[in-house]
């Protein structure tokens, strides 16, 4: 993911996120009509809108004629994400969150309900996102998708291995039929464009070694980042703006998403990644080229890739013969 090593975010209030949907139209409105409208004080709004860098708003002040939002914000609506869905809408449940530290820890505290239907947890701004090793997810306020889904497997974590591959095709699948070509995947979970990272995933699971099994599953795509909040991303970074040239319907591409995970999590529970294999090695980014492989036990491996195995382990042609690799806490990169 946008990985720094792990802080988080100071949150908005709700006052500020009011402030900000009455700014949406592009006009200026002074201090005082935000706060008569609202029911505050002045000083209350100016207080909401101090930190708008830190979450990567930019919120202009003229004095003698108030706040304007420079560019409007593009906010998720859970009706309007049921409704580009179409007949895929009954199977899920979506809530839609303003603020979060991390939609997948609010999922997996409900990993006990008894809701039915697949839930889906998004939020407009996530304050302390988890990525893979310890890392965190970093992004602004309506500047990506960052959202989690639940899904319920009746096997044990054993079968689930390539989960996050698969996972991967989907994300795939979503983006070419936004229209957003070029991009590829790199094992074991992240969607690079150009080598720099686009989206990435955070799958965590709970249940016994035989099954049932709920996978909570956490993906974050970067669709236009603030020079605020790159400059808090320690690796190569871009998004679908700097790809395209235009920013994607938020709420649209965030049900093409769905739907594409629909698909493939259903495939997946009968069938595992087999059937998804040649697909992931025909999007890998770095398939054929030397890598070399950081271990959790701080060895490294170099080698050049050749595939992934049925269950999602990468194998790796080395001077000593042929070796796989499970994801885990390994970390690859381009030899040079």
């Amino acid at each position: 993911m946008n990985t720094v090593n792990p802080t988080i975010k100071p949150a908005l209030k709700p006052l500020a996120f009011s402030v900000l949907r009455l700014l949406n139209d592009g006009e200026f409105h002074s201090g005082v009509a935000i706060a008569q409208k609202l029911g505050v004080s002045r000083a209350s709004v100016s207080n909401a809108l101090q930190g708008m860098d830190e979450v990567g708003v930019a919120v202009h002040k003229v004095h003698g004629r108030g706040y304007r939002l420079p560019e409007p914000i593009q906010w998720l609506e859970r009706d309007a994400i049921l409704k580009k869905l179409g007949k895929d809408a009954k199977a899920f449940q979506i809530e839609v969150l303003e603020t979060a530290v991390s939609t997948n820890s609010l999922l997996l505290q409900n990993t006990a309900s008894g809701t039915h239907g697949i839930l889906v947890l998004a939020t407009e701004l996530q304050t302390g996102g988890r990525g893979r090793r310890g890392r965190q997810w970093q992004s602004g306020l309506g500047d990506g998708l960052t959202f989690s889904l639940l899904w319920r497997f009746q096997q044990g974590a054993g079968f689930l291995s390539g989960l996050s591959l698969a996972v991967g095709v989907a994300i795939m699948r979503a983006l070419e039929s936004a229209g957003i070509q070029g991009a590829a995947l790199k094992w074991p979970n992240d969607v690079l464009f150009h080598y720099q990272k686009l989206a990435g995933t955070l799958i965590e699971l709970q249940g016994d070694m035989l099954g049932p099994t709920v996978a909570v599953i956490g993906i974050g795509i970067n669709l236009k980042l603030s020079d605020s909040i790159k400059a808090h991303i320690d690796q190569g970074v871009t998004d679908v703006f700097s790809i395209t040239g235009e920013m994607p319907d938020r709420n649209q591409l965030l049900a093409i998403l769905l739907h594409e995970l629909l698909a493939v999590l259903r495939e997946f529970e009968l069938h595992g990644f087999a059937p998804f294999r040649k697909e992931w090695v025909r999007h890998h980014g770095y398939e054929n080229k030397a890598v070399t492989l950081h271990l959790p036990d701080g060895s490294s491996q170099k080698g050049a890739v050749h595939g992934v195995a049925e269950d999602g382990s990468l194998l790796l042609k080395t001077e000593t013969g042929n070796r796989s690799f499970n994801g885990g806490e390994i970390s690859l990169r381009r030899t040079i």
